[in-house]
């Protein structure tokens, strides 16, 4: 297992030390970007880090909200790409047609980088219908860091938020993970 964190505009600063990778939350809906975008990738590259991207899904319009992600989510290969599918501040959700839809429209638009589906667990066993994650799921459980309670293969785990979102990847090493990162 290597380890990671997951962060968005909330966290001003964050250390990588001892990190393999960070996921930046990039955009949500089809209006908001992460203000602390360009400062968050940029620290986490300089710390070595593979880095995601994520975009928090709002149900409508998926098309529109695939290209306003990829528009504004940095392009480089290695990168990974993820949607991230929870109850939105209005509780609601997108359907599982749309996730599927969001997905695939960008693995179409970012053929040459892994995408991926984070939800958390009560998603993944009762909202979800389909299983289909794109390139592999990113599953939220706050259980043992690599022991999620789900029967399904994973790549990553967030296992806790506190004191922020720390996961794990199911790799054998940083570079296991850079050579799947780039199909």
């Amino acid at each position: 297992m290597i380890r990671g964190i997951d962060v968005s505009s909330y966290q001003s600063s964050f250390d990588t030390d001892g990190l393999s990778f960070v996921f930046i939350k990039a955009t949500e809906g089809r209006s908001y970007v992460n203000p602390r975008l360009s400062a968050q990738t940029k620290k986490a590259r300089d710390g070595g880090c593979v880095v995601g991207f994520y975009h928090f899904l709002w149900p409508g319009n998926l098309t529109a909200q695939a290209e306003y992600f990829v528009s504004k989510a940095p392009e480089k290969g290695g990168d990974l790409l993820a949607v991230d599918w929870e109850t939105t501040g209005s509780g609601t959700h997108a359907s599982n047609a749309e996730k599927d839809k969001f997905i695939r429209e960008v693995k179409r638009l970012r053929p040459h980088n892994r995408v991926l589906l984070y939800c958390n667990r009560n998603f993944w066993l009762n909202i979800d219908t389909t299983s289909y994650a794109g390139d592999g799921l990113w599953i939220a459980d706050y259980v043992s860091a690599g022991k999620p309670r789900i029967q399904a293969d994973w790549r990553f785990h967030q296992y806790t938020d506190n004191p922020l979102d720390k996961n794990v990847g199911d790799f054998a090493s940083e570079a296991a993970l850079r050579d799947w990162a780039t199909p």
